[in-house]
């Protein structure tokens, strides 16, 4: 994106925040709440199978730890912190509102963010599923191992952040856009379940996760977008 961005819209045709929230609660909500039923209900089906994959791909990446990927893994899986999350979308939310002057587009990722944390934290309550037994080389938090936290809010993000990227006008910034914020959570997810602190069908719930509120974000997005009734800057 430019600084030559301009707002396509007028004065009258921004929504204002009643719109907004209005908007947020008719497309979130209720698919948030959808997708939290089937994430918990898929945890307890993974705790009852205890598939055995899980353990045999745990134990098989502990005992393949080297000091270097020891270190790149710790990086990985930093990036990917609440507190490092947190102020990145606030970073990107503050550089998307100065760039194009619309709020109620800036704000997508921390749409997207901020309902996978209110998935995640009550669904990995309600599932309990233990971590893995093998060495964990993060501090372990309160939350349980299903879905993962750190994959699922890297997804949210990311892939909100890709939907954000659609208004770049260079089809090869576009697309590398696309793929860096593709491959994050892939990599994100490999370091937690490398560092031991999730099984693999943690993570490809932390995935599910990500991509449902990423959706749901973009779904707010076209609502908002109508609302405004204007055609995308594109930069």
């Amino acid at each position: 994106m430019t600084s030559s961005s301009r707002p396509t819209t007028t004065p009258a045709s921004r929504p204002s925040p009643a719109d907004v929230g209005g908007t947020i609660a008719r497309t979130v909500i209720v698919p948030a709440m959808v997708v939290w039923s089937v994430i918990v209900g898929l945890g307890f089906i993974v705790k009852a199978i205890d598939p055995a994959v899980d353990p045999a791909v745990n134990e098989a990446l502990a005992a393949a730890r080297t000091p270097a990927w020891d270190q790149i893994t710790a990086v990985l899986s930093g990036i990917a912190t609440t507190e490092v999350l947190s102020a990145t979308c606030a970073v990107v939310v503050l550089v998307l509102w100065a760039i194009t002057r619309e709020w109620w587009y800036a704000i997508v990722p921390a749409v997207s963010l901020a309902t996978q944390t209110a998935i995640f934290l009550t669904s990995s309550l309600v599932v309990g599923r233990e971590r893995p037994e093998v060495e964990q080389l993060d501090h372990s938090p309160p939350t349980s191992s299903f879905p993962s936290g750190h994959t699922g809010a890297s997804t949210a993000f990311y892939l909100a952040l890709a939907v954000c990227a659609s208004r770049l006008r260079s089809t090869a910034l576009r697309w590398t856009a696309w793929v860096l914020c593709a491959l994050v959570p892939i990599a994100v997810a490999f370091a937690r379940v490398y560092r031991g602190m999730h099984h693999p069908t943690d993570v490809l719930g932390g995935f599910a996760v990500g991509i449902a509120c990423a959706w749901i974000a973009s779904r707010y997005l076209a609502r908002v977008t109508h609302l405004v009734g204007s055609a995308p800057v594109r930069a």
